[in-house]
């Protein structure tokens, strides 16, 4: 089973565009944090997140840095030639679903606004 379901923060506005066959994509990072150290740091883990068509349209729309999310998805890999000549491998998250987290002002957690890329967003 490849699920892959995080909570997180916008590490940076999303980028969105069009594809050559007119397609929309996203491409954002989530900050996910791990657990404290013995010590008392907070660290983070940056995961690459890709999502398409309506998902993409509403990450652009209601969705900025900093801003607290839950994306579930799949892991997918991938691979390009780079300008090197050198294969490149790409590990991301291919967003089938995303949540809103945070209130209004981000303040504070609140369930609701989930939305699956199948059916309008509800407000």
């Amino acid at each position: 089973m490849n699920l892959v379901i995080m909570k997180g923060r916008l590490a940076r506005d999303p980028d969105v565009r069009t594809t050559q066959s007119g397609r929309q994509v996203a491409r954002f990072s989530v900050a996910v944090d791990r657990p404290r150290t013995k010590d008392g740091q907070q660290t983070a883990d940056f995961v690459p997140c890709i999502a398409w068509e309506k998902t993409a349209k509403l990450m652009e729309k209601y969705f900025t840095k900093g801003k607290e999310i839950l994306v579930e998805g799949r892991v997918s890999t991938r691979s390009y030639d780079g300008e090197d000549g050198k294969k490149k491998y790409v590990t991301e998250v291919t967003v089938s679903r995303v949540e809103f987290c945070g209130s209004k002002g981000d303040s504070k957690p609140h369930d609701g606004g989930g939305y699956d890329g199948d059916i309008d967003v509800p407000f």
